[in-house]
C-alpha cells in the first residue's frame, strides 16, 4: 500500500529537521507515512496547496513565512489557530481544510515536562511581537503566571497583542527600554534576530535569581540568545529543539491520532549537533 502523503512548506526550508523528525515518528509508530520538504515562496503557496492535496497529500506543516497565509486558507480552525491567527498544521477531513496551532503546546510541554520547568507563580517574559508569540501566549497564561510582560522594539505591536490576550491573565507590555529595574524567572526568546547573531538591548541584571532562558529559535549552535543567558547566570538556558519536537508529535497526533514518544527524538538530535550529523 503507497504511503499517505505529508509534508512541510516553508521559505526556505533546506534547514528543516522536520522530515527526520517525522521519519523518526514514523519508525517509531508503524503509521504508513511519507514526509516531504518542499521549498514554497509565499506568492507559490495557494497554487502548492492544491497540487499537493490533488496529488494524495494528507495533510502539512507550514512554517516560516507561510503561518499567517495557511490560516487564511482553512476553511475550518481549531480555537488556538483561531486565537493565534496563525496555522502550523493543516489536514484535508472530507475534502475541507482544516487549520490547527500546536506551538504553544509544544512549548509548554517541552517547558514543564522535559524541562520541569514551573510557571504558575513566575514572573515571565516574552521578548518579540510576531506571529510566533501570538501561537504561546494563551497556554503560557493558562499556566497562571504571577506576570507575562511582552516586551518588543515597536511598543504598539507589544501593547496590541497584550489588550488581545488580557481577558486570559495579567499579560502587559512595555518597549525595551521599560525593562530596566525589571526582573524575571522566565525569559523567552521569540525574535528571529539572534539566528544572526544580534539582540535586543538586555539589562544584565534582567534574570532573576535561578531564572532560566529558553529561545523558541534552534540552530546547530548555541543561539546568541542562548549564549546570554548562560553569561548571565541562567540555570537553564537551552533552544527550542525540544518545543520543534514537541509541535511536530501534537500535529502528528493531529494527523494519525497517535501520539510519538517525544523524548528519544529530542535526544537523538541533541546527539546529532553535537557530533555535527544528520
Amino acid at each position: 500500500m503507497l504511503p499517505d502523503r505529508y509534508a512541510v512548506f516553508g521559505h526556505p526550508i533546506g534547514h528543516s529537521k522536520s522530515p527526520l523528525i517525522h521519519t523518526l515518528f514514523v519508525q517509531q509508530t508503524g503509521e504508513n507515512i511519507a514526509y516531504t520538504a518542499q521549498d514554497v515562496p509565499p506568492e507559490c503557496f495557494e497554487v502548492a496547496l492544491r497540487t499537493f492535496h490533488a496529488g494524495g497529500g494528507k495533510g502539512l506543516n507550514c512554517t516560516v513565512p507561510l503561518k499567517e497565509l495557511a490560516f487564511q486558507a482553512a476553511d475550518e480552525l481549531t480555537s488556538r489557530a483561531r486565537q493565534s491567527e496563525a496555522v502550523n498544521t493543516l489536514v484535508w477531513r472530507d475534502d475541507k481544510l482544516c487549520g490547527d496551532n500546536t506551538d504553544g503546546i509544544g512549548l509548554l510541554r517541552d517547558l514543564t515536562e522535559n524541562l520541569a520547568i514551573d510557571l504558575s507563580g513566575r514572573r515571565l517574559l516574552v521578548l518579540g511581537a510576531g506571529g510566533a508569540v501570538r501561537g504561546i501566549l494563551r497556554p503560557l497564561l493558562e499556566r497562571k503566571p504571577a506576570c507575562l510582560v511582552i516586551a518588543n522594539r515597536t511598543v504598539s505591536r507589544a501593547q496590541s497583542l497584550a489588550a488581545r490576550f488580557a481577558a486570559l491573565g495579567p499579560v502587559s507590555a512595555v518597549g525595551f527600554p521599560g525593562l530596566q529595574g525589571l526582573r524575571f524567572d522566565l525569559v523567552l526568546n521569540a525574535t528571529a534576530a539572534g539566528l544572526q547573531g544580534e539582540l535586543p538591548p538586555l539589562p544584565d541584571d534582567l534574570l532573576a535569581p535561578d531564572g532560566d532562558c529558553y529561545d523558541l529559535m534552534y540552530a546547530d549552535k548555541p543561539t546568541a540568545f542562548v549564549r546570554w543567558g548562560h553569561d548571565h547566570g541562567a540555570r537553564l538556558s537551552v533552544d527550542g529543539l525540544g518545543m520543534l519536537v514537541e509541535q511536530a508529535a501534537e500535529a502528528f497526533l493531529v494527523w494519525r491520532g497517535v501520539r510519538p514518544r517525544t523524548a528519544p527524538v529530542i535526544r537523538r538530535l541533541r546527539r546529532a549537533t553535537a557530533t555535527g550529523g544528520e
